[in-house]
């Protein structure tokens, strides 16, 4: 759908803003989804901006609408695997494991199949089926030695999931090979790692807060015996004088 120059300009400028957003300020960055959606809601770039602003302020019925509107418009299966992740969102992890097992999977890219396996497998971990969602994310993406843009995702799921099954020693292995796929940091393996190490971090800024405080309080008590000392010297004083 084709819109005027000047409605078109306005709706890009929210759509921007939106991205920009997005993750460092989802409440913003959804305010501006639903300018963009009030301007131009039959157009699927729109409602799909919308959708994701609202899945990362956890409005998942909301996000569930807004992708499914968008899958309407293009015939796209792109947004099936985060559209399950909905379902989860809203306590039905049942109806993401059917989706998981609808022909449109079929349809994905290598990246949007892994996503749907990780959001199954997440499906299964709702309903306390943790054996099984490790089952899910074994495959061979999961053993391959190349570095992939989910590479590191997956990787973490898979340690994450094996950690809550109590297999430990396995889960400090996979939080490595995340941590060796990770390099943006995108994750927070490298901590987890190091909790189960055993090592313990320090807050410096905390730290030299409160050295400063420390420092602050001697001054303010050194202040208060140079007063005090004043006053016994001209307590002193009074005496002599007066004798």
């Amino acid at each position: 759908m084709s819109l005027p120059k000047t409605l078109a300009d306005d709706v890009a400028r929210n759509l921007v803003m939106v991205a920009q957003l997005i993750d460092d300020d989802p409440e913003q960055a959804y305010a501006y989804s639903r300018i963009a959606l009030r301007l131009a809601s039959r157009v699927a770039a729109v409602r799909e901006a919308a959708g994701f602003a609202a899945y990362a302020t956890q409005k998942y019925a909301e996000a569930l609408a807004e992708f499914r509107a968008a899958k309407r418009m293009t015939g796209n299966v792109d947004l099936w695997p985060v559209m399950a992740d909905c379902e989860r969102g809203l306590g039905r992890p049942e109806r993401a494991m059917a989706m998981a097992g609808e022909p449109e999977v079929a349809k994905l890219d290598k990246a949007g199949q892994v996503e749907m396996r990780m959001v199954a497998a997440g499906a299964r971990r709702d309903m306390g089926q943790i054996e099984a969602a490790i089952v899910t994310l074994q495959g061979p993406e999961l053993a391959s030695h190349s570095v992939q843009p989910w590479t590191a995702r997956l990787r973490y799921a898979y340690a994450d999931a094996l950690l809550s099954a109590g297999r430990e020693d396995e889960a400090r292995e996979w939080f490595g090979k995340t941590v060796e796929a990770d390099k943006d940091a995108a994750t927070d393996a490298s901590d987890r790692l190091a909790e189960l190490d055993g090592v313990e971090f320090v807050d410096a800024l905390v730290d030299d807060e409160d050295d400063e405080d420390d420092v602050e309080d001697d001054a303010e008590d050194d202040d208060l015996d140079v007063v005090k000392d004043e006053d016994d010297a001209e307590g002193d004083d009074e005496d002599t004088t007066g004798h």
